[in-house]
């Protein structure tokens, strides 16, 4: 059940809390992070979300939940937010709010789609547009943790404009640890690019994981389509489909 903690046994409903915007960052020209101080932010695991709240001046409330990208060492709570022309709240989010504005969110949500850095590896990553952020919390989560399990991120995005944390990616990916990001762009490849030009299939997924007797895990995150496909080609391909985690997202309103 969304919303609710595990507290002795007993469920428990999670509480609002108010939390102020400390720093706005922009990764695309759709895509903002927003870095957050929340005093009573009782930590997370990578990989799960928060449920955002706002409140009009004449009472409307609008709720969206939205995933976390920072790792559980940071000191700070980041949301990856990408503005949807249609939305109700994700709008606001990344073109009215400002430094110093504060924010109802309660969290963290979710203990299915999760990782941590005990558990090792191999871990092959898939996300889809937006779907990329709570992978980049285990991404960063691994990094901070001092893990060298060998992990690698398959990133599909329409454009290069549109690959959210590219320079981190490649800047992680040049540590030399054992993580290693691809890229694959499905409309446009500018010139000189080195990534993938095409749609994730089993063939790609093939060509950039492991073989399943390596017993790798697997998380798919992104839109429904991209994840069901994704999920299909990694068992057809010899994974067991306990082995693979998958966090969807479909049109909400925004």
């Amino acid at each position: 059940m969304a919303g609710a903690a595990i507290l002795g046994g007993l469920r428990a409903p999670l509480a609002w809390q108010l939390c102020v915007v400390a720093e706005l960052v922009e990764e695309t020209p759709q895509v903002k992070t927003l870095v957050l101080d929340a005093p009573d932010w009782p930590g997370h695991l990578a990989g799960q979300h928060v449920d955002v709240r706002l409140t009009a001046e004449d009472g409307y409330q609008a709720q969206r939940s939205y995933s976390i990208a920072s790792a559980p060492e940071e000191g700070r709570l980041a949301l990856t937010v990408e503005s949807l022309s249609d939305g109700e709240v994700s709008p606001y989010l990344t073109e009215v709010l400002v430094v110093g504005d504060k924010l109802e969110l309660r969290g963290p949500i979710g203990g299915y789609f999760v990782w941590d850095a005990g558990e090792g590896g191999p871990v092959l990553l898939v996300g889809g547009g937006s779907g990329v952020v709570p992978l980049m919390a285990m991404i960063r989560h691994r990094r901070a943790a001092g893990s060298h399990a060998p992990m690698r991120l398959l990133y599909s995005a329409k454009r290069a404009d549109d690959l959210i944390y590219r320079r981190e990616l490649e800047e992680l990916a040049a540590h030399g640890d054992g993580f290693a990001p691809f890229f694959t762009l499905t409309r446009e490849q500018p010139d000189g690019w080195q990534g993938f030009g095409r749609r994730v299939d089993r063939e790609l997924l093939a060509e950039v994981g492991w073989p399943a007797a390596e017993d790798p895990r697997a998380f798919v995150c992104g839109p429904t389509g991209f994840v069901e496909a994704v999920a299909s080609g990694l068992v057809e391909s010899g994974l067991p489909p306990q082995r693979v985690k998958t966090e969807r997202f479909g049109p909400t309103g925004g």
